[in-house]
């Protein structure tokens, strides 16, 4: 995706995808975004969170179209927790952003199990 362009303000593809990431990742029962292996490494190093793991395209009437995999603590509701997730990314994007999400397509790809 290029450059977000919002009343006279540019916003690189990069800065969208980490405000994303992290309104998944306050999620009540989100692990990771992306792969956890991966994405705990780059964060240590890079310092930032992240954002293997989102895909963000551009839609009808400007409208941003999110796709997310994350991985899942175990005992969850996985649809509740969907919803949040696609609750929490919304209401970021809209109130960080200003742009509007048309759609949040959660993909969970993995549950982990606390013993």
């Amino acid at each position: 995706m290029a450059d977000l362009n919002i009343d006279g303000m540019a916003i690189a593809p990069g800065v969208v995808e980490t405000i994303v990431s992290l309104a998944a990742r306050d999620v009540n029962g989100v692990v990771s975004v992306g792969d956890p292996t991966t994405s705990g490494l780059l964060t240590f190093i890079a310092g930032k969170p992240s954002t293997d793991g989102v895909e963000i395209t551009l839609g009808e009437n400007d409208e941003l179209n999110v796709a997310i995999s994350i991985h899942v603590e175990s005992g969850n509701v996985l649809p509740d927790l969907a919803a949040n997730v696609r609750q929490a990314i919304a209401d970021a994007v809209n109130t960080q952003v200003g742009a509007k999400v048309g759609s949040v397509d959660v993909y969970i790809d993995g549950i982990q199990f606390n013993n």
